[in-house]
């Protein structure tokens, strides 16, 4: 799909400034897990995750789907082997550009209630519009699911605070002022404006700080 950028988000490991989310109300949102969180991810479809090409690991992973407390079973949750993990291949490490990954599940997921694809962008973001990103960080409490609403921002404010780093497949979202943002453990997340997949989490230039707001990879062309 076209229609999906990056997006970079901005020294913790979690949701900074966040709230719980209600148990379940982000039936998409994925754990990618090897005893702990270490990436987030967002389900597609009942074989398909997307997720950051850098949370690439060699070994197949655990998904953990319909998950709302990471450390406790619920009775929603399913866990899933990886089969594929499928780097963009334009991805550069160096730049974190194209910092977009498939990954194939080992056995399809059953959709429910707890367990659902998100809605695929129809058109591009526009600056202002309030979006939600959702996460559970890396080692850190609390091990429920949080979410923090944050601003889409312009171009211009997104080259203002990484001259050097953005790219046309970047967007950016946040506080200039700082205090709410994604963090380590919440790369590969849902950045979701107006119910639709705008973002994945992508890199981090340290967390919620005052003029570095966060970014994503897009989803949305122009």
């Amino acid at each position: 799909n076209k229609n999906l950028k990056l997006l970079i988000l901005l020294e913790d490991d979690t949701i900074i400034g966040g709230y719980e989310c209600r148990k379940n109300s982000v039936p998409y949102q994925v754990s990618l897990y090897t005893g702990y969180n270490f990436c987030g991810g967002i389900l597609l479809t009942c074989e398909w995750v997307l997720s950051a090409a850098h949370c690439y690991k060699s070994s197949p992973l655990e998904v953990c789907l319909g998950e709302h407390n990471i450390k406790e079973p619920e009775d929603t949750e399913q866990h899933i082997m990886s089969a594929w993990f499928i780097c963009h291949p334009d991805y550069n490490s160096g730049t974190q550009d194209s910092d977009i990954a498939l990954i194939k599940l080992s056995q399809p997921a059953t959709l429910n209630s707890y367990v659902s694809s998100v809605a695929l962008p129809t058109k591009c973001g526009t600056a202002g519009t309030m979006c939600q990103v959702s996460g559970w960080g890396a080692f850190v409490y609390p091990d429920t699911l949080q979410y923090v609403e944050v601003p889409l921002l312009t171009g211009n404010t997104c080259l203002e605070a990484y001259f050097f780093q953005m790219t046309e497949n970047m967007i950016c979202a946040g506080f200039m002022e700082g205090g709410k943002d994604s963090c380590q453990g919440d790369s590969g997340a849902p950045l979701v404006c107006d119910g639709e997949l705008q973002g994945v989490v992508s890199w981090l230039h340290g967390c919620a700080l005052r003029k570095k707001p966060g970014i994503q990879n897009t989803m949305a062309s122009g």
